[in-house]
């Protein structure tokens, strides 16, 4: 996950105190990156509005673009005079998703951080939550910066060693080695995790499988105690730092990561599209609710390393 160049979405309404960049800054410390700094601005009285013609809106577009560079080459400075290599942009547009996701294409980063803000169920269901789609489309691996003090000590990597595709059993090793390098080269204590959680007992209406439901339970719990132990035995992990948990992921998971005071979640997420997928939200989205932890999304898709 070696990351050479590193991408991060300024928010515009923060003022001085960007979350994201200082966590870039710590991390491009550390791996001798170089940081991109990209604000998206955009005011729908500067576009097509009654109180501008075409040449004067241009201006004023141009103008405001012009202060915000201005802005981020003063984020900008400190980090260059601490030897950072940074360069900015800032564009005018919309939707921020596209804007960043055609960023990305342009200048195809190892790494893209954001702030990750927290929305409501409606609000997700209409796609109003950039920190959702980009955990859908980002190709790159997408670290979501919670505004909270970092320590920068523990990262967790939550794996799903049970599947059926080869594309799901790629990204569990994806997941693994990025987590590897976390732990290596930013010296942060790494952990391990699997959680599964059995058919609930009230789901099942056969009174066979209600007879042989105990037989069902230790099957499961057999079938990923070997999953998870295949995948790891592939790695020198220590047997301390491999955690196998009962229980549904996006309770087991935020339970782990509080007890454990994780900095960095580190899971992966597959887009499947569909609507029920668009409905409910896949684990790693329903997982952004509820942990108050930066959280690293990685992507099958990603041919990086």
């Amino acid at each position: 996950m070696q990351p050479h160049q590193i991408l991060v979405v300024i928010d515009p309404t923060s003022g001085d105190s960007q979350p994201s960049l200082e966590r870039a800054t710590w991390v491009a410390q550390r791996s001798n990156s170089s940081i991109e700094l990209l604000l998206c601005e955009y005011n729908s009285a500067l576009d097509g509005g009654y109180f501008f013609d075409g040449p004067a809106q241009k201006k004023a577009r141009e103008s405001l673009l012009s202060n915000r560079v201005k802005w981020l080459e003063k984020l900008a400075q400190p980090l260059r005079d601490a030897g950072v290599t940074v360069t900015t942009e800032a564009r005018w547009g919309k939707p921020l998703h596209t804007m960043i996701l055609q960023r990305i294409e342009e200048i195809k980063p190892d790494l893209v951080l954001r702030e990750a803000h927290s929305h409501s169920l409606l609000q997700r269901l209409f796609f109003n939550n950039t920190s959702w789609q980009l955990i859908r489309y980002c190709p790159v691996p997408l670290w979501l910066v919670r505004d909270v003090e970092w320590r920068g000590e523990r990262v967790c990597a939550a794996v799903d060693p049970v599947h059926s595709s080869d594309k799901t059993a790629t990204l569990d090793h994806r997941l693994v080695k990025a987590t590897r390098w976390i732990s290596d080269n930013l010296q942060m204590q790494a952990d391990y995790l699997h959680s599964y959680a059995p058919l609930p007992r009230t789901m099942i209406f056969d009174s066979e499988l209600v007879a042989a439901y105990e037989q069902y339970v230790e099957r499961s719990a057999k079938q990923h105690q070997e999953a998870f132990a295949n995948l790891m035995a592939d790695y020198p992990i220590a047997k301390e730092k491999q955690h196998l948990l009962e229980g549904f992921p996006e309770e087991v998971i935020p339970a782990f990561v509080e007890e454990h005071q994780t900095d960095l979640l580190v899971m992966g997420a597959i887009s499947r599209g569909n609507l029920e997928n668009a409905l409910i939200g896949n684990t790693a989205e329903r997982i952004l609710e509820a942990v108050q932890t930066d959280l690293l999304v990685i992507k099958p898709t990603d041919t990086k390393e």
